[in-house]
């Protein structure tokens, strides 16, 4: 399925160097120009970023300030060509420089892209049309590129996803839960974004995946490595019905930092971000915080206050994200201006449609056993005439029967409402 793209205002991808030195992988090629149209990256400008993303961890904001500075071709040559020499990134440790020197050394940008496109995929850099642009959001610490497998558009999926995480160890109210918000969510056009764990990662591609809708995984490691094992097969699912998305090459393994820097692209790459069980440490949170400060929607779901699983998510809720209990307030918050969440109240009962007085005189007859109409006036605080004639009127309603000289209520047990959270 493939949602239909909502309004965007993207902004402009960094740009770099115009004329960056040659790089021994690739053929000299200028830097993509942020004031033309969106189109293919040059081929050495991808060279270079498929061998910088094996050797920068995600998320390194030093070298996103000297991409930033020279592009992706003229950092690699600065890397590769300067020896023991760290003068061309000034305040940027040495060991960091010899680091990246040694890994982009050792890197085989050919090879790595040669096992993705063997799997069907691709690998995106900014400037390619199919770049989900709300990634510039993250600054220097945008990712150096995608490496994507699946059928559909990432950007146009982006620009209507939302991200719902939470918990590893979840409760069954939890997968419950982030099974039903994906299926609706599914269900109203929208794109489900999550990370592939266990626990609620996985229930909420599972309900997207049921409904028939589109979803999203983004990966803590190469896209041709499923992680968690146990996940392969859904991770499979996923990239023939959705999109299977990561920053790091092909055969990384996950580490826990790369785990934390990865939900920073879950929360750039959709609209707002819902957290449906969390304890106080957690990474869920971190992907909800990171939303915040890129200006996204953060969302959570209440729990019980006895269950450590919710701590975290009752703590957002208590600052500055928004309580919601199903995919109509979801969307409410992250679709179009006017879609709003159906109204929610009680049912309405029969005794709510009485007058004032008429109600009040019912609530005077007692529960049990006939009782005159002068105790019942008394009760009610009104003349005996006028409770009299309040009583055939409760009569007539089915509400009260006459046994002699006394009233008595019906005895007719009111049927319980089966709407789920109220009637609209």
């Amino acid at each position: 399925m493939t949602a239909t793209p909502g309004p965007e205002t993207p902004d402009p991808v960094p740009t770099a160097d115009p004329t960056p030195a040659p790089v021994p992988t690739a053929d000299p090629a200028p830097a993509p120009d942020p004031t033309s149209a969106p189109g293919p990256a040059p081929s050495g400008e991808r060279l270079a970023r498929a061998t910088l993303s094996r050797a920068v961890e995600p998320g390194d904001e030093h070298a996103g300030r000297w991409l930033r500075e020279y592009g992706a071709t003229g950092f690699l040559d600065r890397l590769l060509h300067t020896g023991g020499d760290t003068s061309p990134f000034p305040g940027t440790g040495a060991t960091r420089v010899a680091s990246w020197r040694r890994r982009a050394a050792a890197a085989r940008p050919g090879h790595d892209l040669d096992t993705v496109h063997a799997l069907g995929g691709r690998f995106l850099v900014p400037g390619d049309t199919e770049w989900p642009r709300q990634l510039d959001d993250l600054g220097d610490a945008r990712p150096l590129g995608l490496w994507v497998r699946g059928p559909a558009d990432l950007r146009t999926w982006a620009l209507r996803s939302v991200a719902l995480v939470g918990a590893r160890a979840c409760t069954p109210y939890g997968a419950h839960t982030a099974a039903d918000l994906a299926a609706g969510l599914s269900r109203q056009g929208w794109v489900v974004v999550s990370g592939a764990a266990y626990g609620i990662d996985g229930a909420a591609h599972r309900g997207a995946l049921a409904a028939g809708g589109a979803t999203v995984a983004v990966l803590a490691c190469g896209i041709d490595t499923p992680y968690p094992r146990g996940h392969d097969r859904l991770i499979r699912r996923v990239a023939e019905q959705g999109l299977v998305v990561g920053e790091l090459p092909p055969d990384s393994h996950p580490t826990p930092s790369r785990f934390i820097l990865r939900n920073r692209v879950i929360a750039a790459l959709t609209r707002g971000t819902v957290v449906i069980e969390a304890q106080h440490r957690s990474g869920s949170l971190v992907t909800a915080r990171a939303a915040g400060r890129l200006g996204r929607h953060v969302m959570g779901v209440p729990g019980p206050v006895t269950s450590a699983l919710s701590a975290g998510v009752h703590e957002l809720l208590r600052g500055d994200a928004t309580l919601v209990t199903d995919a109509d307030e979801i969307v409410e918050l992250v679709g179009e201006i006017g879609r709003l969440a159906p109204a929610r109240r009680g049912p309405v009962l029969p005794r709510d449609l009485l007058a004032p007085a008429t109600a009040h005189v019912l609530e005077a007859v007692p529960a049990r056993g006939p009782t005159p109409t002068t105790v019942v006036a008394r009760r009610a605080g009104t003349t005996p005439d006028d409770t009299l004639a309040k009583l055939y009127e409760l009569h007539s309603l089915g509400f009260v029967e006459r046994h002699g000289e006394g009233w008595r209520l019906t005895n007719t047990a009111t049927e319980a409402s089966n709407a789920r959270r109220g009637g609209t």
